[in-house]
């Protein structure tokens, strides 16, 4: 390259400023939800199918998100399913994303996230289960990837490992039962198109597992 194409290069680069760096917040948010949010179901690998789908399902769209609000939202959506804070005073009274919602301005500004996305956060993480009605488009990704998690072979992982080994609660019937109130219920609250495009394919998936572990237990009586 010669000396004068180098030139309006480096203006260029100039004009651009310093290339953006990773928002130090996000390192804080992941790590917090990998030290805390142990379990099969809803730990922090849910939380990270639910960002990469929520992600994947807006780009399916062409949808326009702020991937700081979906990302928080993403990753803190179940933090009260979990001690201490599934232990707070009135906690077991409400639903866990009420809670969760609640629970995350304190800790996101300490971490350093934009104060005036916060809001946002909070309404993705209350409106993320299946049977609430989300908003706006992080609210409704999000929303929609943890209701998918629900469903297909994803879905029965989750749920299957919730059976305690030791024949307490909930034992194997009391589980199936759960696949079967997710089968019913979860692919009519999917909201955006992407989402519905990719309903199908894993309903059918659970109701084929489930059809097959009827006709393989007696219809269930040998669980």
């Amino acid at each position: 390259m010669t000396r004068h194409a180098l030139v309006p290069l480096l203006a260029a680069l100039l004009a651009a400023g310093p290339a953006a760096a990773t928002p130090g917040w996000r390192e804080t948010v992941r790590a917090f939800a990998a030290e805390h949010f142990h379990n099969p179901a809803w730990g922090y690998s849910h939380s990270q199918r639910d960002y990469d789908l929520a992600r994947s399902l807006a780009a399916a769209d062409k949808a326009v998100i702020d991937d700081d609000i979906l990302y928080a939202a993403a990753f803190l959506h179940d933090q009260a399913a979990f001690k201490p804070w599934s232990e707070a005073p009135g906690a077991a009274k409400r639903d866990h994303s009420d809670v969760a919602a609640d629970l995350v301005p304190e800790f996101l500004k300490s971490a350093g996230f934009p104060a005036e996305k916060i809001a946002a956060v909070q309404a993705a993480i209350r409106t993320h289960m299946y049977y609430r009605a989300p908003a706006a488009p992080e609210a409704a990704y999000l929303h929609d990837a943890d209701a998918l998690d629900w469903l297909g072979a994803i879905g029965v992982a989750r749920v299957m490992a919730l059976a305690d080994a030791e024949g307490g609660t909930p034992n194997g019937p009391a589980v199936v039962k759960m696949l079967g109130s997710n089968l019913a219920d979860v692919p009519a609250t999917i909201v955006t198109p992407a989402g519905k495009a990719m309903m199908p394919a894993r309903k059918a998936e659970l109701d084929s597992f489930l059809t097959d572990l009827k006709r393989e237990s007696a219809d269930l009586s040998t669980l």
